[in-house]
């Protein structure tokens, strides 16, 4: 499929058109920011390891049913999706508490939740990307009714697959950052799934593989998203 026009770029990626319309490059950048961008820096082949990481838990989740805009791993930066219009939300969902809502409910750092929790989070950099609710979004005409019903269903479904995937790999999932965007007319997953989105620590030690490790200056960033990838490619290992 032939690569055209750049139509977008973002903090961590960059799309193309391909001669196709219904198809786009996603580019996968080594820029890393956190606090909305407050703090900026660079990772070492982090877009390399998020174009392979993302790769696999896209196949999985597709082989459990779960629709994607994942096609195929081009290269090792770049991986072919279908053109979706994103609905401007972040849904989150959180197993252990940490980050935000640590902060928000007084929660400490590891303490484990009842059961998993949903937040959706307006995409808007001007506003710092802020919690909102189902009232919200509604009022908003954000998404539809069933488009928000369909996600809570897909996020939930991610969920579940995704903790026992990485449960397999000694790697507790705490809390991981969804997006989903419209595809001739159904909603479908699509951004990326990676250390970049993922609170990922290790079993047993709590050690921190993700990019807390960048937004807290923890040092051995590179080292941390390699092992994902590692654990994720040669599980067995």
């Amino acid at each position: 499929m032939e690569k055209r026009n750049k139509i977008y770029e973002g903090k961590a990626k960059i799309l193309f058109e391909t001669d196709n319309p219904d198809y786009l490059i996603q580019y996968f950048k080594d820029d890393a920011t956190a606090f909305n961008a407050q703090k900026k820096g660079t990772i070492h082949d982090k877009g390399i390891m998020n174009n392979k990481i993302s790769s696999k838990i896209f196949e999985l989740l597709e082989s459990e049913g779960i629709p994607t805009h994942f096609e195929k791993m081009l290269n090792e930066r770049e991986m072919l999706v279908k053109r979706v219009k994103i609905i401007p939300l972040e849904v989150i969902i959180r197993n252990i508490a940490a980050g935000t809502l640590c902060r928000l409910l007084g929660l400490e750092e590891g303490t484990s939740l009842a059961s998993p929790t949903m937040e959706f989070c307006y995409k808007e950099d001007k506003l710092n990307d802020p919690l909102i609710n189902e009232y919200h979004i509604r009022a908003l005409k954000i998404a539809s009714d069933q488009e928000i019903e369909t996600m809570k269903k897909f996020a939930f479904q991610i969920n579940s697959l995704m903790t026992n995937f990485f449960k397999s790999l000694k790697i507790d999932l705490v809390d991981f950052k969804l997006e989903f965007g419209r595809y001739k007319d159904t909603v479908i997953l699509a951004d990326e799934i990676s250390p970049d989105t993922c609170r990922l620590w290790e079993v047993g030690t709590g050690e921190k593989l993700d990019k807390d490790r960048f937004r807290r200056d923890m040092g051995n960033i590179e080292e941390a998203y390699q092992e994902v990838l590692s654990r994720i490619t040669q599980p067995s290992g």
